[in-house]
């Protein structure tokens, strides 16, 4: 069964082995201020979510990734929904993410109910879009912070 949770001190050495993605530095203020999700199972890294905050106040997941063998298992599913749930508690109306046109990973989010609400082209790189998805739109009382 796969277990997340938040990542702390411990999780920097196998962190900075597996997300090459920023520099270090960078990373380990991710986990400082505890912008990390780490799944698990029976105790094996099965995979991690890092975000930051768009703006300085919507909750933007900047990375996602599952260890190969633990794909398709619902990981990054369990993952994300995770990082939702926890946004919705902070009371954030909103979370963004974004994804390569070409990837298959838009069609992830959208199962998630994420909708593209923009893009742009990165120089030398392909078509980027930008992805949204509103958190408990009943409750009146939601601001993005």
């Amino acid at each position: 069964m796969i277990q997340i949770r938040r990542a702390g001190p411990a999780d920097w050495e196998t962190l900075k082995e597996w997300d090459r993605h920023i520099p270090a530095e960078n990373l380990k203020k991710s986990l400082e201020n505890g912008f990390v999700l780490i799944a698990e199972e029976n105790g094996v890294f099965a995979g991690w979510l890092r975000y930051n905050l768009f703006w300085d106040s919507i909750p933007f997941l900047n990375l996602l990734f599952v260890v190969e063998r633990f794909r398709g298992r619902g990981v990054g599913r369990g993952l994300t929904e995770a990082w939702e749930k926890e946004m919705a508690k902070r009371n954030y109306a909103a979370v963004m993410t974004s994804t390569a046109a070409d990837e298959y990973a838009q069609h992830f989010y959208d199962r998630l109910g994420y909708r593209t609400v923009g893009g742009f082209f990165p120089p030398e790189e392909g078509y980027e879009l930008l992805l949204e998805k509103r958190l408990n739109m009943e409750d009146k009382n939601h601001v993005c912070r």
